[in-house]
């Protein structure tokens, strides 16, 4: 809910003389993205409270009175009934404000010894850390529909196929299988991105961290981050955490663009490998007969648009002196979308597995193609004593005999 009107000052005006333009304020607030960390801010701002108190910059009851008050705040956004204003220009502002309201101007220590510059960075590094658990999760789920259609077609012998012509016999379960092992090295790849996400910069202030002894490492426990930043300035000007996991799904995505065209091939007609479930298709405004691969078309279109959020990231972030530069606020559109674009594809595609059908009968027939075996029929010969390259010579030869005059493999004998 958002009020229109408000004549609450900014947390920050007392060095202007006049408001903020209307126009400037709507063009400078990033609430409409932020807001989605609300749960994050409210998390740091109670372990700061906490620290704050630990400190002695706060008496128990004056900590007690600000977590009560913002899991209140907590229960009015989950119960859409918190009213955010235009004077509002994100979360933080939104949330201390509201906590002002609550407790009186006790609300205003909340701030001590602290930034919204570590403030933010805090919050993304624990919505960044919950994603990416979020994605290893998804992508384990996906990597078992994958082992599971495997295994129930572990039998079935397709082509395989190099710059898309036909080049030797595999299992369709190899074929498959690939595909598990690029998502194990994607898994592996956002397990050891958490490892530099899970550092909080919490206590690193504006730039040059706060004037009082707060205690990092308690605030760190609390919020359950392994370690803490060392250095001030790079804690609250660096996003190349998110540069990092924007990276990893862009690696991810490649991955499931490439199974996405092959479903689209294997599911035309011209292939007819595989058919995929009415539920996961769509048909045609025009055209009775039309069954659309919809969701692997998505995911390969998607794809491009996770690309563009890295590239659009890596392009804010190229030129920044140290340490916050406003620009910053463009890393949160990039990383929700492409966080959330990205699970929606792993999510999915286990139902696309669990439901498909594998036509063995055209598997069956295309492994018929003699020419799949020119490889086996060389090393043949080179069993029989003839050098590999004069062995590929002669199978090449026979091919160009066979294709020049209608003839096959099985015309020709072993003598």
């Amino acid at each position: 809910m958002i009020s229109k009107k408000d004549t609450t000052e900014k947390l920050w005006a007392g060095r202007f003389r006049v408001p903020l333009d209307p126009e400037v304020e709507r063009f400078s607030s990033s609430l409409p993205i932020d807001r989605r960390l609300y749960r994050y801010d409210i998390r740091g701002s109670i372990a700061h409270s906490q620290t704050l108190a630990k400190a002695g910059l706060l008496t128990l009851r004056e900590s007690s009175r600000m977590v009560k008050g913002l899991k209140q705040i907590e229960r009015e956004i989950d119960a859409g009934a918190f009213v955010f204003t235009n004077e509002d220009e994100d979360i933080h502002m939104a949330i201390e404000r509201r906590l002002t309201s609550l407790v009186g101007k006790v609300g205003g220590k909340l701030h001590t010894g602290r930034s919204r510059n570590d403030q933010v960075a805090v919050d993304v590094r624990m919505y960044v850390k919950d994603r990416v658990n979020d994605l290893i999760r998804g992508v384990i789920r996906f990597q078992q529909a994958l082992v599971n259609c495997a295994g129930h077609h572990r039998d079935v012998v397709m082509p395989g196929y190099t710059h898309l012509q036909r080049a030797q016999p595999v299992l369709f379960a190899h074929h498959l299988l690939a595909y598990v092992e690029m998502l194990e090295r994607d898994k592996q790849r956002l397990r050891d991105a958490l490892k530099r996400i899970d550092v909080m910069p919490l206590g690193s202030g504006a730039l040059a961290g706060p004037n009082f002894p707060l205690d990092r490492k308690y605030t760190a426990h609390i919020l359950g981050f392994r370690a803490v930043t060392e250095n001030s300035l790079d804690a609250v000007s660096d996003r190349d955490f998110i540069l990092e996991t924007l990276g990893i799904l862009s690696i991810l995505m490649t991955h499931l663009s490439r199974l996405s065209e092959e479903l689209i091939l294997w599911s035309s007609k011209e292939f007819q490998f595989v058919e995929l479930d009415d539920a996961v298709c769509t048909g045609s405004s025009m055209m009775p007969q039309k069954k659309n691969p919809d969701v692997p078309e998505l995911v390969r279109g998607k794809t491009g648009r996770v690309y563009g959020h890295l590239i659009g990231l890596l392009t804010v972030m190229k030129g920044l002196p140290l340490s916050y530069n406003r620009d910053l606020q463009e890393d949160k559109v990039p990383l929700f979308d492409a966080v959330e674009t990205v699970s929606a594809c792993v999510n999915l595609y286990p139902k696309l597995f669990q439901s498909i059908t594998v036509n063995r009968e055209v598997l069956a027939a295309a492994v018929q193609d003699e020419w799949l075996f020119a490889t086996d029929l060389a090393d043949y010969l080179v069993t029989r004593g003839v050098p590999f390259r004069e062995a590929h010579h002669i199978v090449g030869r026979m091919v160009r005999f066979c294709s020049d005059h209608h003839r096959k493999f099985t015309d020709f004998t072993l003598k």
